[in-house]
């Protein structure tokens, strides 16, 4: 608006001038050029006058989706692992055979540059016979399973009156009226939350916390209403902590609609009892591995960009979404770009952490061999979402790499990636990042699902949807493409 208040009253000069090549009528003129020159080099660009894209980046971004969404590579291989190998808890044999097989994948089959282990001893806890829960004078079990690392009750099982509550300081305010009892959580999930992350970690305490407070007052055992957004009856395993000097006891999850029958009996009923019986039990630490495979950089073979997933998961379902998914993804998001014929300038690396669920200790592991060996990382990039559609990266780095990573949106159709949150990251390379400061980032999906099926059977390959999760590969493919070429 100021540059026409400034130019207007000159315009009628201009304009009337009667014979414009005259010298002595040309000082007008050159002062309205004077002033155009001045404020197009003074006034700031606007968004609609931003540069276009590169159409070189363009085409290759749009050739990873197509390459991906057509091939369906990515899918094909999730549905080995999940169908030919299955769920794989750190320690069993399904794991060691998915790190032998995700080795050979990208060492025989894709021919990466380089492939390899990094040994990791990890916990080994085994679930046992299949648990069971029922209501005393109820014929109809309860659909319960142990949560991951729990101890087992005696042989026989245990049978006590249950004590409902709906919070970890409830029962601390209980006290002793927990005392020889069964401590029933039963905090739902919380629907009203837009995030389903959100909704979770509103009910997720009392899995994790729930069997030390218990136990601290003088509880035998501890059973939550599963931390799922569903309303069926598939209970969801996790893990949960146990304290030092505080008695380790039974803790096991119901499905929701198992958690509603123990409650309405309770109501009709305050000495309802329950009998539990579980024969789950920890071995000793197992050897394990993070499988790694690298494509090498043409001009900084030496600075890395890591993208990966954990390969353990629970030991129900497939572990399809959590996280065989983020696992395919990150291998194939390094074959896409290899099968385009695209040459890294810095080493590409995949890696396959181990023990994710229930110790973390491969993030750790290769978080310290990377700080031993002078590794430089770019970034590490987590994918543990699941397979579902891609909707952004978030990202924890400084203000110029989130200000550079928000202008590549343009590149990505709105209905993949569509926004860059400031904040980002995985349980995995968390301790990269602690160590060394390595940025991370991760996969943001549309996750409304993910609780729905997160570490429960429901969580197979046949909930994933193979656009969906081709998609995600694009999406990682597209960013590491990009961190590479404009670097961070």
């Amino acid at each position: 608006m100021l540059f026409h208040f400034i130019i207007l009253p000159f315009s009628h000069l201009i304009i009337s001038s009667p014979n414009p090549l005259n010298p002595a009528n040309m000082r007008f003129p050159l002062f309205f050029s004077l002033i155009l020159v001045f404020f197009a080099c003074q006034t700031p660009q606007s968004p609609e006058t931003k540069s276009e894209p590169n159409p070189e980046d363009v085409r290759m971004i749009r050739s990873l989706f197509e390459d991906c969404l057509e091939s369906g590579d990515t899918y094909a291989l999730l549905e080995h692992l999940c169908l030919q190998i299955g769920p794989r808890l750190s320690g069993s044999e399904n794991a060691a055979k998915a790190i032998d097989w995700t080795h050979n994948i990208m060492e025989k089959e894709l021919g990466f540059d380089r492939v390899f282990r990094q040994d990791v001893m990890v916990p080994n806890w085994k679930r046992g016979e299949a648990e069971f829960c029922q209501i005393v004078g109820d014929p109809k079990p309860l659909s319960v399973l142990a949560i991951g690392g729990s101890v087992a009750t005696p042989a026989d099982g245990i049978t006590a009156e249950v004590v409902e509550v709906q919070s970890l300081d409830e029962v601390d305010e209980l006290g002793e009226a927990v005392r020889g009892k069964i401590v029933f959580y039963n905090r739902p999930f919380n629907q009203k939350s837009l995030s389903s992350g959100g909704g979770y970690g509103g009910a997720v305490d009392q899995r994790s916390q729930g069997a030390i407070r218990a136990a601290k007052n003088g509880a035998i055992a501890s059973i939550i209403r599963s931390a799922g957004s569903g309303f069926d009856d598939v209970p969801h395993t996790g893990t949960h902590n146990y304290e030092d000097g505080v008695p380790r006891i039974p803790a096991a999850a119901l499905g929701i609609i198992s958690a509603d029958r123990l409650t309405a009996a309770l109501a009709q009923n305050p000495q309802t009892k329950v009998h539990l019986k579980m024969s789950c039990e920890w071995q000793d630490d197992a050897p394990s591995h993070n499988v790694i495979g690298e494509i090498k950089g043409s001009e900084h073979p030496d600075k890395i960009i890591l993208v990966g997933g954990h390969i353990d998961s629970w030991d129900v379902g497939h572990g399809a979404h959590d996280d065989g998914a983020g696992c395919m993804h990150s291998i194939m998001a390094l074959q896409t770009l290899r099968k385009l014929g695209y040459q890294p300038r810095h080493t590409l690396r995949a890696v396959m952490f181990i023990n994710e669920e229930n110790g973390s200790r491969g993030g750790k592991k290769y978080a310290e061999l990377a700080k031993a060996n002078n590794e430089q990382h770019i970034v590490a990039i987590e994918s543990d979402g699941g397979g579902f559609t891609p909707r952004g990266f978030g990202l924890k780095g400084t203000p110029e790499s989130l200000a550079k990573w928000r202008s590549w949106l343009p590149l990505f159709n709105p209905i993949t990636i569509s926004y860059i949150n400031d904040g980002g990251g995985g349980v995995d390379i968390r301790p990269l990042h602690n160590e060394t400061g390595t940025p991370m980032a991760n996969l943001s999906v549309d996750g409304q699902r993910m609780f729905d099926l997160h570490h429960s059977p429901n969580d197979v390959f046949e909930s994933v949807s193979r656009r969906e999760l081709e998609m995600g590969t694009a999406s990682l493919a597209a960013l590491i493409y990009l961190v590479d070429k404009y670097g961070m």
